[in-house]
């Protein structure tokens, strides 16, 4: 592990490939962790790429520089951190590929700072969260998949994390990945870094902040207004569906095909929610040809 300071944050990452090689940021989502990308990061960095894979805040080995800080949860948030860590290792431009909240937080970078990324990776495409959509009921297979999100919002559900986010974790994998047969080694390796003391603070916030139960912070104002309209992406991307991904929109990415204005490729993979993790090669693959297009 390395870390630096990078804005409010002191950044645990590492880094892999030549320091000259072109920049990729690997960004993963909940309720994993850096080790989704264990065997993708080696195989960019083979070929080539200088390749950077941070923990985001309130995971791992990222801690807040100071106590006093807020510990922030809205989504603009995690853009702003990935942004100061390009910033602090130098770096004014890189591929950004991610599934989960790492898609959302590349999204985010790609629609509002386009000078910032060189190609786009997006697990389940469009990810960016309208505040206002959110509130709109789904219907019941699909508000069941999100039952977590339900369970975090009320406080039955924040201590039921606090004391169980390590089974919690396990029992959420399996349901994202009905066909991924990991073992406990491999998830142990993960869970590692639900031990942050702001884990479950942040994760409780953050799903709070999606059903606007949680306020939103007026620093970000002018950011989460622009995302509230929905900018489209116009950077060279590349959309992965997983099949067996219970959050996977039906339509071979048609569902989300318009907000991207640039070039672009879509893919499905045989696997479920951690696409990097369940198909690594392909995911590499797919950072390749974007940086290609």
């Amino acid at each position: 592990m390395k870390h630096i300071n990078a804005g409010v944050l002191n950044v645990g990452y590492v880094e892999l490939g030549r320091s000259t090689g072109r920049p990729v940021v690997l960004l993963h989502g909940f309720p994993y962790d850096i080790h989704s990308f264990e065997e993708v990061a080696p195989l960019l960095a083979s070929r080539g790429y200088r390749v950077i894979v941070p923990y985001f805040r309130g995971h791992g080995t990222t801690t807040f520089r100071s106590p006093s800080t807020p510990r922030n949860v809205d989504q603009a948030a995690f853009a702003l951190d990935t942004l100061a860590l390009m910033d602090a290792l130098g770096i004014k431009r890189a591929l950004l590929a991610g599934y989960d909240w790492g898609s959302r937080t590349a999204d985010i970078i790609a629609a509002l700072w386009p000078e910032r990324v060189k190609a786009l990776v997006s697990v389940t495409g469009y990810l960016i969260t309208n505040l206002e959509a959110n509130k709109a009921p789904l219907p019941p297979a699909a508000e069941n998949a999100w039952w977590y999100q339900y369970y975090f919002s009320t406080e039955r559900g924040r201590l039921g994390f606090q004391r169980y986010y390590r089974e919690l974790g396990e029992f959420i994998w399996r349901f994202n990945s009905p066909t991924w047969k990991f073992d406990q080694q491999t998830y142990a390796r993960t869970a590692a870094a639900f031990t942050n003391p702001d884990y479950v603070p942040i994760v409780i916030g953050n799903y709070r902040w999606r059903l606007s139960l949680a306020p939103a912070e007026p620093e970000y104002a002018p950011i989460e207004s622009r995302l509230q309209q929905a900018p489209t992406i116009g950077v060279p991307t590349v959309t992965i569906d997983g099949r067996h991904d219970p959050f996977t929109p039906a339509g071979d990415g048609s569902a989300y095909r318009d907000h991207f204005t640039g070039k672009y490729r879509h893919r499905t993979f045989d696997v479920g929610h951690n696409v990097p993790q369940e198909a690594p090669r392909e995911f590499a693959q797919a950072v390749v040809d974007a940086d290609r297009l």
